[in-house]
């Protein structure tokens, strides 16, 4: 019996170690009374040189599997042992990493990350990559402390909608900075374009474009197409209907034709419906 719970146990262990080539298994436990572990396969990131990302090479630590409840607060706080972490980043899948300009907004297209996915942990120093890689040798790690717990349930639900009530006040001042930042955009658009009026580019050629209250939007190569293939079809059609001159007298002919004959009848049938209508006592 001994033997069997042994083989047992090593078998249970090989299983939760199990990683595909390349990871590190890192087990891990939302909390103290769970019984059954959860596994992180983790790697050092790789990059191509010169390609400007936002996951350093050698710094980076690649996190697969990562649970719903995980944080980016609670990855950086689980593997703060390691090295000082400078930033946490949790995607949906992987991507380049490459830096977005785009400013962050709080209020607007902001889509919440659900169901495992992946996270990119940057440590300060490469050192903190291969620290973190060290941890398999170590039992479960706790997702969830008595000192920094993750919220479940009605705590995490209530939190959710603390968190979706919006503030009049950050809204507007969010609100102000993206228009004042589009106002900029606008205004620097026009200055260049101002500068650029009546100056010929290497081709020889001038942009012209038009001024006033309501001025045109450029045209894309596809709406000129769009716009070309009407007006071909239009002059198609004129030139098939008035082919010859006599064509077009004779259309007009028989359309004024027509209108007579319509108008007969019409004073025909009010003609009728008035002597339905007249008086008769005898």
């Amino acid at each position: 019996a001994a033997s069997r719970r042994a083989k047992m146990a090593a078998t249970k262990e090989r299983v939760v170690g199990a990683a595909p080539p390349g990871y590190t298994a890192l087990a891990v436990k939302f909390g103290e009374r769970q019984r059954s572990s959860h596994c992180l396969l983790v790697k050092e990131h790789q990059v191509r040189d010169g390609a400007g990302t936002a996951h350093p090479s050698r710094r980076t630590l690649f996190v697969l599997n990562v649970p719903p409840y995980c944080s980016p607060d609670s990855l950086s706080r689980l593997f703060s042992r390691c090295g000082q972490v400078q930033s946490v980043d949790i995607c949906e899948k992987p991507g380049p990493g490459e830096k977005k300009e785009k400013i962050q907004s709080k209020f607007f297209n902001h889509k919440a990350v659900t169901g495992f996915h992946v996270a990119y942990v940057v440590f300060k120093k490469p050192a903190g990559v291969q620290a973190a890689k060290a941890l398999s040798q170590e039992g479960p790690l706790l997702i969830s402390t008595e000192t920094h717990p993750v919220k479940t349930g009605i705590s995490k639900w209530i939190a959710s909608y603390e968190a979706s009530v919006v503030d009049q006040e950050e809204l507007k001042a969010e609100v102000d900075a993206y228009m004042q930042d589009y106002d900029k955009k606008i205004a620097e658009e026009e200055a260049r374009a101002a500068k650029e009026e009546g100056v010929p580019d290497e081709e020889g050629w001038v942009k012209v474009t038009r001024k006033g209250r309501k001025p045109g939007l450029p045209r894309t190569e596809a709406a000129n197409l769009r716009v070309l293939e009407k007006e071909k079809q239009k002059r198609a059609r004129k030139e098939l209907l008035n082919f010859y001159a006599w064509q077009h007298r004779e259309t007009k002919r028989e359309h004024i034709a027509q209108l007579r004959k319509k108008f007969e009848e019409d004073k025909q049938r009010i003609a009728l419906m008035r002597a339905q209508r007249k008086f008769r006592p005898y």
